[in-house]
C-alpha cells in the first residue's frame, strides 16, 4: 500500500459547490516516488485546524507548480532549477538496477551489490525523466530508444528489450511481477529535498519545514532560515544539510532517511555495504 493511501486530506473529501471557495488548505507537492506519508500524519496530528492537501506532481515541473502557486510547498528531486526557491536537502536514495527475473542478475541473492561495471554489456534504458545525476556517460551500450517515461521504461524491461537503473522508491512504485531489482554499487544517488518559493515563506511552511527537520511541537515556529538554501547563492545541496537523528543501517546495504523508507540515506553519509 502506498504510504499516502491512509493520510486523511481534510474533514470534507467531497467535490466543492460551484460559486463556493474551496476551503483552505496546506498544498504539499510531490515527485514520484517520494512518501510523504509520514510528515503529512505528523501535521494532521499538530494542525488539526488547517488540512494537508496531497499533490502528486511531474517530476520535471515541480519548480513550475511552486512557483505558479499550485503548492505551497514540495518534495523534489535534485538537482533541479532553484531559482527564487528555497531548498532543503533530506535524504538521497540508492540506485537500483531493474531487470527481468529471468535475468542472469536475478539470480543474485537480494542482499548482494551489482558492480556498475556489470552493466557495462547491457543495453541501458535512459528515460527523459530520468532522475540520477549521472557524473559522466551512462554505462552500457548506446540505448535501442530513449523512452520518454520511466513507467514506459520499465515495460520496454519486461519485453527484454534492456535493463534500467532508477532509485529504489521507483523500483518499487513501477513493481511488476516479472520483474526485479538489485541495489548497485558506484551509481549516483537521488537526492530528494523539500522546496519551497523565497517570497511565500509563511508560518504553515514554517511549520512544515519544523516537521520534516524533526522538532518538536514545544519548539519555536518550525523553520530557521540558515536551514533553507536559496539558489542565487549556488550552493550544493548535500552542503547544508543536517543529518536526520533517525538513520541507521538496513539489513540490503542502504540506510534509511528522514522519510523512514529503506533505500534512502543520509546527506552527506557513506553507504553502508554487507561484508
Amino acid at each position: 500500500m502506498d504510504e499516502t493511501d491512509d493520510v486523511t486530506q481534510g474533514p470534507d473529501d467531497g467535490p466543492t459547490p460551484d460559486g463556493a471557495d474551496a476551503p483552505p488548505a496546506f498544498r504539499l507537492g510531490y515527485v514520484p516516488g517520494a512518501t510523504p506519508g509520514k510528515w503529512a500524519r505528523t501535521w494532521a496530528q499538530r494542525r488539526p485546524d488547517l488540512p494537508l492537501d496531497l499533490v502528486p506532481v511531474p517530476v520535471g515541473d515541480a519548480a513550475d507548480f511552486l512557483r505558479g502557486g499550485a503548492v505551497d510547498a514540495a518534495l523534489v528531486r535534485l538537482p533541479a532549477d532553484r531559482d527564487d526557491l528555497h531548498v532543503i536537502p533530506l535524504y538521497e536514495e540508492v540506485a537500483v538496477v531493474v531487470v527481468p527475473k529471468d535475468h542472469l542478475l536475478a539470480a543474485l541473492e537480494e542482499s548482494e551489490h551489482v558492480p556498475l561495471a556489470e552493466l557495462d554489456d547491457e543495453v541501458l534504458l535512459q528515460p527523459a525523466d530520468d532522475v540520477l545525476a549521472w557524473p559522466g556517460p551512462v554505462p552500457g551500450r548506446r540505448p535501442v530508444e530513449q523512452p520518454t517515461t520511466t513507467g514506459l521504461a520499465v515495460e520496454l524491461v519486461a519485453a527484454g528489450v534492456g535493463v534500467l537503473v532508477v532509485p529504489q522508491s521507483l523500483a518499487r512504485l513501477h513493481h511488476r511481477k516479472d520483474l526485479t531489482y538489485r541495489l548497485l554499487d558506484d551509481a549516483p544517488s537521488a537526492p530528494v529535498a523539500l522546496a519551497w518559493p523565497v517570497d511565500a515563506t509563511t508560518d504553515d511552511v514554517d511549520d512544515f519545514v519544523g516537521i520534516v527537520r524533526g522538532r518538536t511541537a514545544n519548539s519555536s515556529r518550525g523553520r530557521r532560515v540558515e536551514d533553507a538554501e536559496p539558489a542565487s547563492k549556488g550552493r550544493a545541496a548535500s552542503s547544508s544539510a543536517k543529518r536526520p537523528k533517525d538513520g541507521g543501517g538496513h539489513g540490503r546495504g542502504a540506510a534509511k532517511g528522514r522519510s523512514g523508507k529503506p533505500g534512502a540515506r543520509r546527506t552527506g553519509g557513506s553507504r553502508r555495504r554487507p561484508r
